[in-house]
């Protein structure tokens, strides 16, 4: 099953170049390096120590399905995974109406369905199940598919009936509630999406090389061999 999968990323991620993409709405601040505050001072004798991963993202933002399907692969792809504790968080460009109580997402109800079922695969599966899952969502999304979505669950041969019924139940809106508080407390806070964070440091324009920063990051022994490439 996982060789499928990679297989699929793999392709996936031959197509990608040939892909158009539009930035998402919202101003970006000046990046400042954060390379000297994250010098390697020592080596921790934890072979399982990691690093962690933050990804904030909305399913129907562009440059957060490009980032998603070409650059998180690598993660899986390159064994970086084994290094790292990855958090993805999506409903981060959403809010609350509080009116009534409504969740209003940037790009349209569309958006807020993926969010929620995208919501629920992370919060039943664990990482590399629900990863490949968003990564074939996204890519739908890419070629204006979004609306296939179901098709990703069985070509992974994931349980349609725990994610529906997460999406159901009601618990989807709480799950968009604890991620759109989660944000909101972000310091500094997005000024873009993606917005990446590694060892609560936000990469913010840097964050396409967010595998450089984990290898750089990283104090335990069981190196990846792509770190020691780099």
């Amino acid at each position: 099953m996982v060789s499928q999968k990679r297989a699929c990323i793999i392709v996936l991620a031959l197509l990608f170049p040939f892909i158009f993409f539009h930035q998402c709405d919202g101003a970006s601040h000046p990046s400042d390096s954060h390379a000297d505050s994250r010098s390697a001072d020592f080596t921790s004798n934890d072979p399982n120590e990691k690093v962690n991963v933050s990804v904030y993202y909305e399913s129907l933002c562009t440059p957060c399905a490009k980032f998603i399907i070409k650059y998180l692969q690598e993660i899986f792809y390159q064994d970086i995974i084994s290094i790292v504790n990855l958090h993805l968080v999506p409903w981060a460009g959403s809010h609350v109406n509080d009116a009534n109580n409504s969740i209003i997402c940037q790009n349209g109800p569309d958006e807020c369905k993926l969010n929620s079922v995208e919501a629920c695969a992370i919060n039943i599966f664990n990482v590399d199940k629900y990863y490949y899952l968003i990564n074939c969502i996204e890519y739908l999304a890419i070629e204006g598919r979004q609306k296939n979505w179901k098709s990703c669950i069985s070509q992974l041969g994931l349980p349609n009936e725990r994610i529906m019924n997460c999406y159901n139940s009601g618990n989807a809106t709480e799950l968009a509630q604890k991620y759109i508080n989660e944000t909101s407390f972000l310091s500094p806070p997005p000024t873009f999406l993606p917005w990446v964070v590694v060892n609560n440091q936000p990469l913010e324009k840097e964050y396409q090389n967010v595998i450089s920063y984990v290898c750089k990051d990283y104090r335990g022994t069981a190196v990846p061999e792509a770190c020691n490439l780099r």
